[in-house]
């Protein structure tokens, strides 16, 4: 696998990197079944994701009931539940915390203008919006469309 470069943007990623490394992580991990315990090391591989960075991420997964850990020969990690039963809002909130568009949508006494601000209630809107669907999509989702691609890569689309 080739290292590409991506163009370097202004603008401020809702997930993060470490979020992105965790959901590809999980998603490995569901591949290989709830039977198998697959080791950091071999999860970093697949998912070219730096092995220290994969062992952090591996603990906070294991600290939010996501990841279940076994020692031994065949130690290693596996799915705490079902694929279909892990969303990725779980692992988004487990990794970074609640998604916020906005510091005034975490709490009503962040900003004095709450009551009367016509851009928190629309943002408002977009952060739920964004929740419910995080909130729907599972890792089960994620491979069955993996899968259906045969693996292909779906380019995002930008619009300006």
């Amino acid at each position: 696998m080739g290292v590409r470069s991506c163009p370097v943007e202004s603008g401020m990623d809702i997930l993060r990197r470490n979020t992105d490394y965790a959901l590809r992580l999980m998603v490995s991990l569901a591949r290989h079944g709830r039977d198998a315990s697959i080791s950091t090391r071999s999860l970093a591989q697949e998912q070219d994701v730096p092995y220290q960075l994969a062992c952090k991420l591996m603990q906070q997964l294991h600290a939010g009931k996501l990841v279940e850990s076994y020692m031994g020969a065949r130690g290693g990690f596996r799915l705490g539940r079902e694929p279909g039963r892990v969303s990725l809002l779980d692992v988004v909130e487990v990794i970074q915390g609640r998604l916020s568009l906005n510091r005034c949508l975490l709490s009503k006494t962040c900003c004095p203008r709450t009551a009367t601000c016509p851009v928190r209630a629309k943002m408002g809107e977009l952060q739920n919006q964004m929740e419910e669907y995080l909130g729907k999509v599972t890792l089960a989702d994620l491979i069955q469309a993996q899968e259906g691609a045969g693996e292909t890569e779906t380019p995002v689309r930008r619009t300006k």
